[in-house]
Parts: C-alpha cells; structure tokens; sequence
C-alpha cells in the first residue's frame, strides 16, 4: 500500500530522462525534500529511493517541529553516463517544470548530485525552491547549518552522559571530513574536544593536522575508544558488525541512514549505546533552508531553530529513557503523533 499523499512521474520533454516527485505528507504544510541526481541501473530504484527518502523527511520536519511535510525529487541517470553542462541545464528544466506543474505544494533543494548553482536554475522557472545562492537571496550552502545543528546535537548528548553540555576534553571520533563533517570538526576543536578523524581521502589528514586530532583508517575508528562517534559521511556505518566493536557510549552525527538495517538501533540500545536518530542529529541544513526561504524568518530566528536541536535531543532521551525504549522509537512516536495532531512545540 502506498503511503504518500502524490507521485508524479513524468519523462522530461528536453531531457528525456524520468523525473520523479514524490510527496509522503503535506499535513503540516507544504512538503519540502531535495532533488537527487543519480546514476540507477533502473529507473525504478529511483522510484524507490523518492519514496522512502521522501517519507525520512515527513518524519525530520515532524520531530523537529516544522510546519513543512516530505518530499523528495529523483532523477534517475543512465548508468556510466555524465550530463554536459547544457544536458544537465535540461535536466534541471524538466525538474522545475514537474515541480512548477504541483503549484506549491512541494518545493526542492539540493541533494546527493545537486547544489545550490542547480537550485538557481531551477529558480528560474519556479519559485518553489530553496538552497539558492546567496547572491540571488537564497540560504546558500546548508553544510554550515548541517553542522552547527549536529553541534547542538552532541551537546545535548554531552549533558545527558556527563551532566553538562561542555564538550571540552570530551574524546569523539569523526567518520568523513566532507563539508560538514570538516566544519562539525573545526566547531568541536573549538569547543576544546580531543578528536580523531578519519576519510576515504588521505589528502585530509592535513585537516587533521591543522586541528591537532589524531588520524585513523576508516576501517578502524568505529572501534576508537572515544565518548561518542560522530558519523559525516555515507549511510549504512551500523552494522549487526560494527556495533559489536564500538567502544564508545554514544553515536550522534549527521550523515544520512547510519542504520544498515532498523534492527541495529535495538542492539545499539542493548549495549547501552546511545544513538540519535541521523534525520534529528543532521537536519539543521534543511531546517535553516526552510525557515530562511519557504517560513521567511530572519536569520537570528532561523538560527535558534537550528539550536533547538538540542532541546529536541533531550526530549527525545528523557522519552526513550522514561519508556525504557529506544530513541529512535521516541522520535518515531514524536512524529506520528505531530502527524496525527497537527501539533507543533510550545
């Protein structure tokens, strides 16, 4: 049974190519969720990614008290194949085209493949869009926000292990030094955090160096003895496997679908592991976005949605620990019932 409000597919008349549109949920308003362009052996596991990162964003706007609902934009690429500068140009035309075509009740972002020169040239067909670049009045890059949110994240997550949010001397282990992963970490050395770092790309080691953290193979630092591991990069890191060898007392960061599978978060629990749910620890990027661009708050307003992160985290650990259940449970619970009530915090 399908569980979304609306899915348009539809082949684009300059591209050719299947633009998907997928809109879980417009009970809190508008759905929002970002355009991915990406390269599928078939159309349909694109499908299939618009639909379930489409209903991940119902639940991120939910739990974080936003007045938005989820939606998600695939375009599905042919495999070994790049768009030139003008074929991607078409790409994105077709995109704004299907969007422009709902009449506001969805609007696009970036995503895996997309940035905010892309959300520009959507921009110029349709008004429903966010993450444009500065210079044309849009929020800009997310990846600041992104962390900043995870900051506010892991600080609650400090108060809830060691009484205070202070991460100073706190020891986390960051997984991708990417552009949020790189500004979580420089805001952590600030705070006074002993890191250790590690990507797929040696060439950041000289981040490393620049912080003063340690530097360890990706293979091996989800077994660091730290406080709390910070994954930043790709998803699917907890493992049946690698929850075995973590050593820490938390996981909170903000790369997208860190769970391999569901069950994960149960024995994460059952070691006494604290895991924050990825859509709560990564959402400041698209919370920012939206409040700036689809809410028009100013950006001191915005900024303190983002810091709100931390309130949410607590409330999700005070839930999950008065219930004896995971957070990951809190948080779907805390959603359902936003969903369900059209509620939003005090």
């Amino acid at each position: 049974m399908l569980d979304h409000e609306q899915v348009t597919i539809r082949t684009g008349r300059r591209s050719r190519l299947p633009v998907i549109v997928a809109v879980h949920s417009t009970a809190l308003g508008p759905a929002a969720g970002g355009l991915r362009l990406w390269h599928y052996p078939d159309w349909r596991d694109g499908l299939t990614d618009a639909l379930r990162l489409s209903a991940g964003m119902t639940a991120k706007f939910a739990v974080a008290g936003l007045s938005s609902g989820g939606g998600k934009t695939v375009v599905a690429l042919p495999e070994g194949r790049e768009p030139n500068d003008g074929e991607r140009r078409d790409v994105l035309h077709d995109v704004a085209d299907v969007i422009d075509s709902l009449g506001g009740m969805y609007a696009t972002g970036p995503d895996v493949g997309t940035g905010a020169e892309d959300m520009a040239v959507i921009g110029e067909t349709t008004p429903h869009v966010f993450c444009r670049p500065a210079r044309l009045g849009g929020s800009g890059d997310s990846s600041p926000h992104t962390a900043r949110g995870a900051l506010a994240a892991l600080r609650a997550v400090g108060r809830r292990l060691y009484g205070t949010p202070t991460l100073d001397g706190r020891r986390l282990a960051i997984i991708g030094l990417g552009r949020v992963g790189a500004g979580l970490a420089r805001l952590l050395a600030a705070e006074g955090a002993v890191l250790t770092v590690t990507d797929v790309d040696p060439a950041k080691r000289e981040l490393a160096g620049e912080l003063g953290a340690g530097w360890l193979a990706p293979g091996d630092i989800l077994a660091a003895d730290v406080d709390i591991v910070v994954p930043a990069a790709l998803g699917s890191v907890l493992t049946r496997r690698t929850v075995a060898e973590l050593r820490c007392r938390a996981v909170a960061g903000p790369a997208n679908d860190q769970l391999a599978t569901p069950d994960v978060a149960d024995l994460l629990h059952g070691r006494g592991i604290i895991w924050v749910p990825d859509y709560v620890a990564g959402a400041g990027g698209v919370i920012n976005a939206v409040s700036t661009e689809l809410n028009h708050l100013d950006p001191d307003e915005a900024a303190a949605r983002v810091d709100a992160i931390a309130d949410t985290v607590d409330h999700l650990l005070d839930t999950a620990q008065r219930h004896g259940h995971t957070p990951a449970r809190a948080a779907s619970d805390l959603a359902r019932h936003r969903l369900h009530t059209g509620s939003r915090p005090a």
